[in-house]
C-alpha cells in the first residue's frame, strides 16, 4: 500500500486536495462562522491562481525532483542517507519521529516568517486577505513556498525521513491548512476536544486578526502542542470570532487585492 501511494504521489495529492477543498467549501455554505465581506468570486480567482503559480514555480525550480519532497525522501531512503537510516528503529518509530519533526520545523518556520522582516515581507501576502476561508489556506507567495520547500528538503536529508512519512505529512499539511482556514462553525462539543490535538478553524482564525499580539500567536498548522509548549497559544480573539477584524491594518482596500498586487506585495515598502 505504501509503495502504491508513493508511486502515485501526484494523483493521490490532487485527489485529496480536490476532496478537501470541495468539502470545506460546501460546509462554509452550510455552516458559516462569519459573514464574508469581500466578493467571493474575485477572492477565489486570486487565491486559486496563486496555487497554480506556486505549483509552476516548484516544478520549474525543482525539475530534477519529479516528486519533489517525496521523491527526494525515496531516493535518500534507497541510498541509506540520513540519521533515521543510520540507526536501527522500528519503522513505526521512524515514521512518527519524521512526522513530528517536520511539523515542529514548519511551526518554527512560521514563527520566523513573522519575526524576520525579510521573511515577513513574503508572508504578509497570506495575512493581507480581508476574509478567511478555505482558499486563504492556499494563498502563499511563491517565494515563501520555494523557501519552505528548501527547508523541508534540508530537514528530510538530515533526518532521512521515510518517503511515506513525508507523503503523509505533505498531505496533512495541505489538507489541515485548508481545514483550519475554513469559515466553518464547528459545534463546541467537537471543537473543544479537537483543539487539544490539532489546529481548528477557531484556533487559527485568531492568528489572522489585525491585532498584532493575536496574529503573532497560534503558529501551528497541524498539531496544537507546539503553541502550548512554546507559549504562543491564544485560546480566543479579544473581540470574539464574529467581531474580530481579519487581515492587516495597512491593507484594507479589497478592490486593490488582485493577483498582480499580491505578487508584488513583498516588494512594496509597507
Amino acid at each position: 500500500m505504501g509503495d502504491f501511494l508513493i508511486e502515485n504521489e501526484g494523483a493521490v495529492r490532487i485527489a485529496v486536495f480536490v476532496i478537501i477543498l470541495a468539502g470545506m467549501a460546501g460546509l462554509e455554505r452550510l455552516v458559516p462562522k462569519r459573514p464574508l465581506g469581500q466578493p467571493r468570486l474575485r477572492r477565489w480567482f486570486g487565491n486559486l491562481a496563486v496555487v497554480a503559480i506556486d505549483t509552476a514555480a516548484l516544478r520549474l525550480l525543482f525539475f530534477f525532483l519529479p516528486a519533489l519532497a517525496v521523491g527526494f525522501a525515496a531516493w535518500l531512503e534507497a541510498e541509506g542517507v540520513g540519521l533515521l537510516n543510520a540507526v536501527a528503529l522500528p519503522y513505526w518509530a521512524e515514521f512518527l519521529i519524521a512526522v513530528l519533526i517536520l511539523d515542529l520545523v514548519i511551526y518554527g518556520q512560521h514563527v520566523a516568517f513573522h519575526h524576520v522582516p525579510f521573511l515577513w515581507r513574503m508572508h504578509r501576502m497570506h495575512h493581507a486577505d480581508l476574509d478567511i476561508d478555505v482558499t486563504t489556506g492556499l494563498r502563499f507567495h511563491p517565494a515563501e513556498i520555494v523557501l519552505s520547500m528548501l527547508l523541508k528538503l534540508a530537514v528530510i536529508a538530515a533526518l532521512g525521513a521515510p518517503a511515506l512519512a513525508v507523503l503523509v505529512f505533505e498531505i496533512a499539511l495541505n489538507g489541515l491548512a485548508m481545514f483550519n482556514h475554513s469559515n466553518i462553525d464547528l459545534p463546541v462539543w467537537l471543537e473543544r476536544p479537537l483543539r487539544r490535538l490539532i489546529i481548528t478553524p477557531d484556533v487559527h482564525r485568531v492568528h489572522h486578526s489585525t491585532i498584532p499580539r493575536e496574529h503573532n500567536s497560534n503558529f501551528g498548522f497541524n498539531l496544537s502542542v507546539w503553541d502550548r509548549i512554546f507559549r504562543t497559544w491564544r485560546a480566543q480573539p479579544e473581540k470574539g470570532h464574529r467581531g474580530m477584524e481579519i487581515g492587516l491594518s495597512a491593507y484594507r482596500d479589497g478592490a486593490r487585492q488582485g493577483l498582480l498586487w499580491m505578487m508584488a506585495l513583498p516588494f512594496r515598502r509597507l
